[in-house]
């Protein structure tokens, strides 16, 4: 599997804040005043659909896969598929404030440190369900790195189908996300209109 591994600045000053990708912020006072040039609709969709690449991590072969995924599901295609990406370990790691960024929650579960309800998981799209509960390798250090993580998440608020204890590090998967909820701003209907043509 490949995945980005470019220069994140980049990407951030092309398709606005993706808080997944990273933790930086792009200094707006050295930025020169460009004319804003007009988009196609074509350009558009692409962009909405590169946000969600970006921001979760997936390639296009995997985003395909949650596209038709979420098209099988009864109500919004956009909406499914933001379900699936957000219920994926990964990102849910770095909701309950685990990790500074997916990536890194990428790292700490293919390094094996994760628990999901006992078991170790070390895939980082295992999609997590209602009633999971998610913990850290007790004899690891990763377990200083996540308390050092707790201490200053990268988004202020969990959402209210994560359940954090901050004590024992242990986190719980309460129902599925709702949209209100979903950190990145983009129109996911693009995103599927996008794929609609192919």
């Amino acid at each position: 599997m490949s995945r980005y591994r470019g220069p994140r600045l980049r990407i951030i000053r092309r398709l606005g804040e993706l808080p997944g990708l990273t933790r930086k912020k792009i200094d707006n006072q050295n930025k020169q005043k460009k004319r804003p040039r007009k988009l196609s609709e074509y350009a558009i969709r692409l962009q909405e659909k590169q946000k969600l690449r970006f921001n979760y991590g997936v390639n296009e072969k995997q985003l395909i896969r949650y596209i038709y995924l979420a098209r099988k599901v009864k109500g919004s295609t956009g909406q499914v598929l933001l379900q699936l990406l957000e219920m994926r370990l990964d990102n849910t790691i770095f909701r309950l404030g685990m990790a500074p960024t997916i990536p890194a929650a990428r790292q700490i579960i293919n390094h094996g440190h994760i628990f999901v309800n006992g078991k170790k998981v070390s895939i980082a799209s295992f999609q997590c369900k209602p009633g999971d509960v998610i913990t850290v390798k007790d004899k690891s250090k990763s377990k200083e790195l996540v308390e050092k993580n707790l201490a200053s998440p990268a988004l202020s608020n969990i959402p209210t189908h994560l359940e954090l204890n901050k004590e024992t590090k242990t986190g719980t998967v309460n129902g599925i996300i709702e949209r209100s909820w979903v950190a990145l701003t983009l129109n996911e209907l693009l995103v599927v209109e996008f794929y609609s043509r192919k």
